[in-house]
Formats: C-alpha cells, structure tokens, sequence
C-alpha cells in the first residue's frame, strides 16, 4: 500500500483536502434522486472533471465518488451487486487525473454511512457492518486509493466497523465524524470522545476530526474541542461553505470564498492538519482557502468570540461537552 498520505505530512505543516462531491455533481447536472455513484459509469468525464477542479485549485487529497458505495446504500438503486465495480471505478478515475497532476495528491477512498442502525438500535450487526466496508474498501483498493477515508460517521460502532474492515485489509485508514446536533454527532459522540474513540480504533487513523455538520464556526468549534483533548493528533476539518438555504428548488450554501478563506486559516490555527471543505465547497472556495493558507502567517489559537467575529455565530450554545460555549446570532456581513 502507498503511504503517500503519511509521507506528505512527515514534510508537510499542512494539507488541503477536497471539497465538496453532491453540490459539484449537482451544478454539474447529476438528477435529484440519482445515485451519484452511477456517474462513475454513465458520465465518467464529469466525474473527471470533479476530481480535476479540486486538484487545480490546490487540494493535496481528493476523496472519490464513492460515499454511498456500499451495498447498504446501493441497494436503493438496485446496485448492490456491484459494489466492487462501483468502487473501483471510482477509484480509478481519481487515479487517472491525479496521475496527470504533475504533483502528489493523495487518492481517498470515501466511505459514508451505511445508512442503517447497527445493534442495539437497529438490524444491522457489527459483523455485518465490518462485511459491507470491508467488501467496499476491496473495491477502492483495486481500484488504486492510498488511504481508506470514513466520511460523516455519527455513530461509535459505525466507525469501528471501518476502522475494522480497514485493519482487515491492512490499509492506512483516516476518519471523520459529523456534529451536527448541539455540537454532538446524530449518535451523541462529542469531540473530545472521538479523540478517545480514534486511540482505540482497529485501524489506527492517521488522520481524524470533523466534516460536513452544521456551518464553518460550528465545525472550527468541534477541532478545538479535538485539539484539546487529542494535542499531536492529525485533525482534519473539513466544514460546509455555508449554510444552507433552499432557492429556487434547489439547495445553495451561502458561504463565499472570501469566507472559506478565513475559515481555512482559522482552521489551521486551531490545530487541524488538513483542511478541505464539505457541502456548498466549489473549487473556487478551495482556490480562495489555498492562497490564504499560503499567504496567511499562522496566528495564535482562535477563541470561540475571534470566530464568530469573523464566520458568523454558533447554531448551539454548546460545543456538545460543556456549557462554555455561548450562542451568537449568526452575522451575515460576509455571506
């Protein structure tokens, strides 16, 4: 296996990961309701174009058109028996554009939710969960992925599924988990329990943290709740452009470059390692975050009033782990 993402941040102070895959497929034409997945066969050079526009702007790790790959979620387009074509293909297209950039750029292997409860709370085993990753990562493996990435986990036992269907394959393994509820994920993980969770994993990530979620200033909140329990730890932060605001018919984020910019910089300051954007993130957000980035001296670390001064307030009044976090109402001056 490559361990091109281990060896980037041995020489690295920083990374920037991709952004997002539904709202660039969506602007690309891809029908609501289809699965993005089918793209991979049926518009391959518009799944080309996503990974091309992330590593022209800058990225340094893209995350491939897979997040819905396993046969769990496939099923609901009567693509469960192609899971392995489906993740290598994906995986493939991701290699063919980065093989061509002139640089290294890390191939991600994206793996979301199943979609399903596991037990207790659901019909879904651990055992099976580890079989319906492990039989997706095989697929992004052939397929030429460098590191196996679990993407929008809410759950623990969904995430040590992952991590266990990686550590089965003996592949480099990265996770992140979204907090979208009160700064807790769906299933009530906090930042600093996923600092807890990561130690313990299968599959020892070599990167962790948060992505997609509530806006920027929520996420920022959750790295520093992940940077202070977990100090040393590769944190990744990959935040929504925006909020999301429904015109039209069609979902917009209403975060600007200019946004991203100093969400990327804040990013940094509050200890995360890769940075990259989520829901809403085009390439020209990533283009604006990786000259900031570059430009932009590191600062001290942010305090909870410096970033809702600058993104916009919190949607909470917690952090999910304690009361120390007041609400703000969210500031529009920049979006």
């Amino acid at each position: 296996m490559s361990n091109l993402l281990g060896e980037l941040l041995a020489t690295r102070d920083w990374l920037m990961a991709d952004g997002a895959t539904g709202t660039n497929l969506f602007n690309a034409g891809l029908p609501t309701g289809e699965a993005p997945e089918l793209w991979n066969f049926d518009a391959p050079d518009r799944i080309r174009d996503l990974y091309r526009g992330s590593v022209e702007a800058g990225s340094d790790i893209i995350l491939t058109n897979s997040f819905g790959g396993t046969a769990n979620r496939l099923k609901l387009h009567g693509l469960e028996a192609r899971v392995q074509e489906v993740n290598a293909r994906a995986a493939e297209l991701a290699r063919e554009v980065v093989d061509g950039a002139g640089r290294p750029v890390v191939v991600a292997g994206s793996m979301g939710p199943t979609g399903e409860l596991l037990e207790p709370l659901g019909p879904l085993s651990f055992e099976a969960a580890v079989a319906a990753f492990e039989a997706q990562a095989r697929g992004l493996l052939a397929g030429g992925v460098d590191v196996l990435w679990a993407e929008t986990m809410s759950s623990e036992e969904e995430m040590r599924a992952a991590a266990q269907a990686a550590a089965n394959l003996g592949a480099p393994f990265c996770g992140t988990m979204s907090f979208d509820t009160a700064g807790r994920t769906m299933m009530g993980i906090t930042p600093p329990a996923l600092a807890g969770l990561a130690a313990g994993l299968p599959a020892l990530p070599l990167a962790f943290g948060a992505n997609c979620g509530v806006g920027a200033s929520d996420l920022l909140r959750t790295v520093l709740g992940i940077t202070a329990a977990a100090p040393g730890a590769v944190v990744v932060a990959k935040g929504n452009a925006g909020i999301p605001r429904y015109v039209d018919g069609h979902i917009h984020y209403d975060g600007t470059p200019e946004l991203m910019a100093d969400y990327a910089v804040l990013a940094r300051d509050c200890g995360a390692r890769i940075i990259g954007g989520c829901c809403g993130t085009t390439p020209a957000h990533l283009a604006a975050m990786r000259a900031a980035l570059e430009s932009t001296p590191p600062g001290p670390r942010p305090t909870l009033e410096t970033i809702s001064e600058r993104l916009g307030g919190f949607s909470s009044a917690t952090d999910g782990a304690s009361e120390a976090a007041p609400a703000r109402e969210r500031r529009r001056r920049r979006a």
